[in-house]
């Protein structure tokens, strides 16, 4: 019998933590985000510098060998729950865990030591919304250039190389200079999305395309669920400030017994979803029923998540309803995070399947 896993936070995870929050605190305030979406250069590119440079967070996955940190999925996640408190953008999740495990499965350990230090910026180019072991689409390889458009193509935008999956059954390097880049209308403009076309592109062959998406895609949707969690958390404590200090006929409305209620609910769902979180974490990094954890992990997540940011913004009242108050940021981030690497609902149906508990 394996042990137990141990979900609760080490020091060292506790320490991550607080590093990533004090340089998110300096780097991406709200008011900051809210510019930034509004222009046409939506990543925080200097945010992303001090999170690859400065502390190395782009390698976290990535043996030391490579000039990596040789850590776990685990402390990727830490990151990914501060990440989505801030509702930062930029590419952490399409960068340093798909790409970064799509790279690991095919051994390329070149582009493993760039997107490492974060000298480069990967994107895999499948559709934002696929989950793990669905279809996805392929493009054409012909005498060595490879034809076609891709499209929700997650932070393509930022992308230095495209990881494509082609026809022949490879997946290819592409510079991102050598395809056209076309911006999409996203709800989410913090994680925006892209239509890729490759004219006669040139690719170099890495490996099966098949397992290194399905693996990519795995560690994508169980992570996923701790930047849900980062904000589900943040908008949950946000509300619960808000209400304290809001007044109505000369008494915090948070001691409104049907608020409590409804607060006291949402926490219930936030620490459900910490623990699933957690345990889909746990198990990408052990490897242990890492398919059950990921499926579970993504069909509690994003209804508990849309329904913090739902709540916070009903909450905050008239002002949650303004451009200036970030709730938005988390309710659109939040919708769109729903469908990413699979809905809750594919999700549930995997499950069955790995449970052996069809339907009826």
């Amino acid at each position: 019998m394996s042990a137990q896993p141990d979900l609760l936070y080490s020091e060292e995870e506790e320490a991550l933590r607080a590093a990533v929050r004090d340089l998110l605190a300096d780097h991406c305030d709200a008011p900051g985000v809210i510019a930034r979406i509004e222009s046409d250069a939506p990543h925080n590119l200097a945010l992303w510098k001090a999170l690859t440079d400065g502390m190395g967070l782009a390698g976290l996955l990535v043996p030391e060998a490579l000039d990596g940190q040789g850590a776990t999925h685990r402390e990727a996640a830490v990151v990914l729950e501060e990440l989505g408190r801030a509702v930062a953008p930029v590419p952490y999740l399409t960068s340093a865990v798909v790409a970064t495990e799509a790279l690991l499965a095919c051994g390329t350990d070149d582009l493993l030591t760039e997107l490492a230090s974060g000298t480069s910026i990967g994107a895999l180019a499948v559709a934002l919304n696929v989950a793990p072991g669905a279809a996805y689409k392929v493009v054409q390889h012909e005498n060595g250039l490879l034809h076609g458009e891709l499209t929700g193509i997650a932070d393509a935008a930022v992308a230095d190389v495209l990881l494509v999956p082609a026809d022949d059954g490879g997946l290819y390097a592409v510079d991102a200079t050598a395809a056209t880049v076309t911006p999409q209308v996203s709800l989410d403009l913090t994680r925006p999305l892209a239509t890729v076309t490759l004219d006669g592109a040139p690719g170099r062959l890495l490996g099966d395309a098949e397992p290194a998406v399905r693996r990519s895609l795995r560690a994508g949707a169980g992570l996923l669920a701790s930047e849900q969690l980062g904000l589900a958390d943040w908008t949950l404590t946000e509300t619960v400030r808000y209400l304290k200090d809001r007044k109505q006929f000369n008494r915090p409305v948070g001691g409104f017994q049907s608020l409590k209620h409804r607060l006291a609910q949402l926490w219930l769902e936030v620490a459900n979803l910490r623990a699933a979180a957690r345990n889909a974490a746990d198990a990408l990094s052990t490897g242990q029923d890492a398919d059950v954890a990921v499926t579970v992990a993504q069909a509690y997540a994003a209804p508990v998540a849309v329904h913090a940011a739902e709540e916070a913004l009903q909450l905050h009242g008239g002002i949650g309803m303004t451009w200036e108050h970030p709730v938005h940021l988390y309710l659109k981030r939040a919708k769109a995070d729903s469908i990413a690497y699979g809905t809750a609902g594919a999700h549930r149906e995997a499950l069955a399947g790995l449970v052996d508990l069809q339907a009826p």
